[in-house]
């Protein structure tokens, strides 16, 4: 069993916990995270987590959500259960979608725009339309939002 924090120097918690069920299937991963995102709820189960707690939990929940997640109980805080039922479906289409994915994993516009085939403007048009239909500040509180809410 392993107990992995969201918040991970270089690689980031979600991604070790799918890399670690990866090589090591019957490990069972329990989550911990100081911000307990609906989005974040998602992508750590879809990464086969095997529960998800906020670490400020008082010392006796986090000791029962150990013990739970190595006996072969899933766990979930109530309260995060409930906010990641509540998440809204994605405002953003799927080409919307895309090209803030490959935004947020470091491409440039001119990269972005080679990748799908587009014109460098339509690229930077639909980067303009994801700010605007998110009410984001700009393009990089864009991906912050979408990846709160699980749409990354």
């Amino acid at each position: 069993m392993a107990v992995i924090d969201v918040g991970l120097p270089g690689v980031d918690g979600l991604t070790a916990t799918a890399e670690l069920r990866r090589r090591l299937p019957r490990c069972r991963v329990l989550v911990v995270t100081s911000f307990g995102h609906p989005g974040n709820v998602r992508r750590a189960f879809a990464a086969r987590a095997s529960g998800f707690v906020v670490k400020d939990a008082p010392p006796d929940r986090l000791a029962d959500a150990i013990r739970r997640v190595a006996s072969g109980e899933r766990v979930i805080d109530p309260q995060l259960a409930v906010a990641a039922l509540e998440v809204v479906e994605s405002p953003l289409k799927p080409r919307e979608l895309e090209v803030l994915r490959r935004f947020s994993d470091g491409e440039d516009v001119e990269q972005i725009a080679e990748a799908l085939f587009l014109a460098v403007g339509t690229v930077r048009n639909y980067l303009t339309g994801v700010v605007a239909t998110l009410h984001a500040r700009n393009r990089l509180h864009a991906v912050r939002i979408a990846q709160d809410a699980g749409w990354l």
